[in-house]
């Protein structure tokens, strides 16, 4: 085993390995049903070899380069090189048209040396995934949380990013069967739907607001623009709906601020609560992001609020995110008073392509 490698019972998170990292990312994304994706990925390894400020960077990664997303923070960059027209040689690639890997590897060390001040920068900053196919396993938590709680809630995301998943309540889904929102929304949910169905229970979400360090504005197209560079470019259905997302803001933006999720779930709990409506903090795929410190200061001001919550003021907390064993996205759920213990409401698609419920 080489140096850097996880050995029996790691996690692949822990690999500290920079090629391991790129492999184990290129495999994952084939097993979820990218295999371009991969391809591009896989060639990372060769931009290891190059003689650019990229891949001396990435060479010398300081950190765990999968918990950090280092690969798709590269592979992003290249997806924006394309959609901006900079090379759109690696459309070949994307298209499936260009599979064979050394031609690939090939391309990207080329792209790498060509554009090297372009992607350099796309290292500072971890993916920002914004999206709404993820909103289906929430929906399912929200209902099932209208059965016990009442069917009013109040939305606080933190890792917002461009808030896409704080307009959920303009989505029309179809959950297992069960029909949820506005039937004649321009963005239409139906994940494959494994297990039973989520409760058929009203839900009406009464406000909704996000945070974000880095929130990313729809309505500037740059800004949208780098957000689309964030999707695999095998997921032709995820740009067709942020396409849509970014119509949909232009036409109602999406309360989000600039603001540390501590902070903002510290005022959340502080601000006054109107009765009968549930306030609900949820996330997906972004608490591995955070630090310790920060995410053990959410759960504490959670728990504490929690012991004052009353039938009449309820909270709860939806998290959407992997199980860093099992590398398995999850949907876990709390609420008070009562159910101040997670349970595991179901697993999901990291890009809500399926959802499996369990309760």
């Amino acid at each position: 085993m080489a140096e850097g490698e996880t050995r029996a019972g790691d996690t692949a998170m822990g690999i500290t390995s920079v090629p391991a990292a790129i492999r184990w990312q290129a495999d994952h994304a084939e097993a979820n049903g990218a295999p371009a994706n991969a391809r591009i990925i896989r060639a990372l390894l060769a931009i290891l070899e190059t003689d650019t400020a990229t891949g001396r960077r990435m060479a010398n990664w300081q950190g765990l380069s999968l918990e950090d997303a280092m690969p798709l923070r590269v592979a992003s960059g290249l997806h924006y090189l394309y959609l901006t027209d900079a090379e759109p040689r690696l459309g070949d690639v994307y298209q499936g048209l260009m599979t064979d890997q050394p031609v690939i590897d090939e391309l990207v060390a080329e792209t790498a040396r060509s554009f090297d001040t372009i992607l350099l920068p796309w290292l500072d900053t971890p993916p920002q995934t914004n999206e709404a196919g993820r909103s289906a396993a929430i929906m399912a938590g929200l209902l099932w949380l209208s059965e016990r709680l009442g069917p009013q809630f109040a939305l606080n995301e933190i890792g917002a990013s461009a808030g896409i998943n704080t307009m959920m309540g303009r989505f029309h889904f179809d959950l297992g069967g069960v029909n949820v929102g506005p039937s004649l929304s321009s963005i239409a949910i139906a994940p494959q739907w494994r297990g039973e169905a989520p409760p058929e229970a009203p839900v009406r979400i009464v406000g909704a607001k996000g945070c974000d360090t880095r929130p990313l504005d729809l309505t500037d197209p740059e800004r949208a623009l780098r957000l689309k560079s964030y999707i695999w470019p095998d997921a032709r259905e995820r740009m067709v709906r942020m396409d849509r997302a970014i119509a949909m803001a232009e036409k109602m933006p999406p309360e989000i601020v600039r603001q540390d999720a501590g902070d903002f779930v510290d005022q959340m709990l502080a601000a006054p609560q109107d009765e009968g409506v549930t306030r609900v903090l949820f996330h997906t795929v972004m608490w591995q992001y955070l630090p310790r410190e920060t995410r053990d200061r959410i759960t504490q001001a959670m728990e504490t609020a929690g012991k004052d919550a009353g039938a009449d003021r309820p909270l709860a907390w939806l998290a959407l995110e992997t199980n860093r064993d099992t590398l398995t996205q999850e949907l876990r759920v709390r609420y008070w008073p009562g159910g101040g213990d997670a349970r595991l409401l179901a697993t999901a698609h990291p890009h809500g392509e399926w959802v499996e419920w369990l309760a």
